[in-house]
């Protein structure tokens, strides 16, 4: 069988075209436009960069953006309640803590306070279970 040369660029930009006007429709209908706040702390540049693109990408798509940017000194204690904050804020739909974190701070422990229901990267325990079982009878 011969292989198929796809266009990676046009297919990500036809999803997202799909997702903008899905969610363009849904806040039409008088649902809450969704909400994605990451979270970065320290100053790496792969992961500001990262970062950085999934806000641009929440823009284009008419995600609202949550952006927190925390000194590479902040106290964990600062980290974990600015994740209660998010986790109880109706308007923050999903939540991402960009790993890896600071030494002094524990991020893999940290990604086990967001909720499942607001776990964008799918770390935390239900969503990792969920993943590691496969599909079930009755999900698509």
């Amino acid at each position: 069988m011969p292989a198929t040369i796809i266009d990676g660029k046009a297919i990500a930009q036809a999803v997202r075209d799909e997702v903008r006007d899905e969610i363009a429709a849904w806040v039409e209908g008088g649902g809450r436009r969704p909400g994605l706040a990451t979270v970065l702390v320290g100053d790496d540049p792969a992961s500001a960069v990262y970062v950085a693109g999934k806000q641009r990408a929440c823009t284009e798509v008419g995600i609202e953006g949550f952006s927190h940017t925390l000194a590479a000194d902040v106290p964990e204690q600062q980290v974990v309640d600015l994740l209660g904050e998010l986790s109880a804020d109706p308007a923050v739909s999903g939540i991402l803590l960009q790993l890896p974190t600071p030494d002094h701070i524990d991020g893999p422990r940290l990604t086990t306070l967001i909720p499942a229901g607001k776990d964008v990267d799918g770390l935390t325990p239900v969503p990792s279970g969920l993943l590691a079982k496969g599909p079930q009878p009755g999900q698509p």
